[in-house]
């Protein structure tokens, strides 16, 4: 081949490789490949023997050696009916028909690169949409305000692999306003991820009690080259030990925080029903825990949140004692997922979550 050229004209690199020479030089080539097959079978949740056929794609595929390894790791000949330089134009041709409407046999079924999500509170994303998910698709989630008296929360779109929001990519952000106010908690915000089979997505917020609503669309949210596509999820992977102890970690300062707000609610909703010696003790334990929560690790503010939890436990008690209804501050923190599901048009929605969505006051603060 033509490698240069001077004064006396062009450098031609000649020599002879033999096969196995050849083969032996494209080795880790090949098995950088499988690496990718691996994946991707992990994402499809299939095995390697449950796959029907095997399309080569690409010049390199022509290799015996590639043939050979493609054998070897399937256990059965892959097809060989289609030339591997022309599949890639075909099966975009394919595709441009069915999205055009000009092919209606064929189904071709795309799939989003990586996670969809939006931040919620702590910097921490929350996913709507997961990799790999077969598109058109759509999913809701109802979340809720981090303050009392909140009247708009700003909705941070997110694509990527890593639990904190700031280390993906933002598609987009905007604002949800008018909420009426209301203690942290209490208002419903429905968000939507609408995705078409064109890679369009739509993102709304709706706020149930009001029904206003903001919508923003997102075009090209599944065309990521190939190789950022992996390359997002390679870091995901490495940081991810590191990533799941830094959500953990927020999480359990949002729990001690949402604690500390029902322990004071509760207190309050109480009044004298419950005698001086339970009050001073829930007091103490909430002090105890209040001192500690902006400094204190994951593990020393398990205790302390145990402890101020069954002390709260007792207020519900002596209140049922005296033949009252259980004030709406109940004193079990559950975790976000946990909180039971609620109905509309016959299907399943998420549960609103406490102080989940990241807020905006009207001093432009978050």
């Amino acid at each position: 081949p033509f490698i240069t050229a001077d004064s006396s004209g062009p450098k031609h690199l000649e020599m002879k490789l033999t096969r196995a020479k050849l083969e032996n030089l494209v080795g880790d080539l090949i098995d950088k490949t499988f690496d990718a097959v691996k994946s991707a079978l992990k994402d499809a949740k299939v095995e390697a023997k449950g796959i029907d056929e095997i399309v080569l794609v690409g010049g390199m595929t022509r290799m015996p050696s590639v043939q050979s390894a493609v054998q070897k790791f399937f256990g059965k000949e892959p097809h060989k009916g289609i030339n591997p330089d022309e599949v890639v134009a075909i099966g975009a041709a394919i595709q441009g028909g069915v999205l055009g409407g000009e092919v209606k046999s064929v189904l071709l079924l795309d799939v989003t690169p990586l996670t969809l999500g939006i931040e919620t509170l702590g910097g921490v994303r929350t996913p709507l949409i997961t990799r790999n998910t077969t598109i058109p698709a759509s999913k809701t989630e109802v979340f809720s305000t981090a303050a009392d008296n909140q009247t708009q929360v700003e909705i941070n779109v997110l694509q990527g692999e890593r639990e904190m929001a700031a280390d993906n990519k933002t598609l987009g952000r905007f604002v949800l306003d008018g909420i009426p106010p209301a203690p942290r908690g209490v208002p419903q915000v429905e968000v939507t991820f609408d995705i078409d089979a064109n890679g369009i997505l739509n993102v709304s917020a709706k706020d149930k009690a009001t029904g206003k609503e903001q919508k923003i669309t997102i075009t090209g949210s599944t065309g990521l080259s190939k190789e950022d596509a992996e390359k997002m999820a390679k870091e995901a992977a490495a940081h991810a030990d590191e990533d799941r102890k830094k959500k953990e970690e927020i999480e359990i300062h949002n729990q001690a925080d949402t604690l500390v707000y029902t322990a004071e609610r509760s207190l309050k909703d109480a009044g004298d029903k419950v005698s001086a010696e339970v009050r001073t003790d829930v007091e103490q334990k909430l002090s105890d825990l209040k001192s500690v929560i902006q400094t204190a690790s994951t593990e020393d503010l398990k205790p302390k949140m145990d402890v101020l939890s069954e002390a709260l436990q007792k207020i519900g008690q002596a209140m049922y004692s005296q033949g009252e209804t259980a004030p709406q501050g109940e004193p079990e923190i559950k975790p976000e997922e946990e909180i039971g599901p609620e109905e509309k048009d016959g299907q399943a929605k998420s549960e609103a979550v406490e102080g989940e969505v990241v807020e905006e006051d009207k001093n432009g603060g978050k």
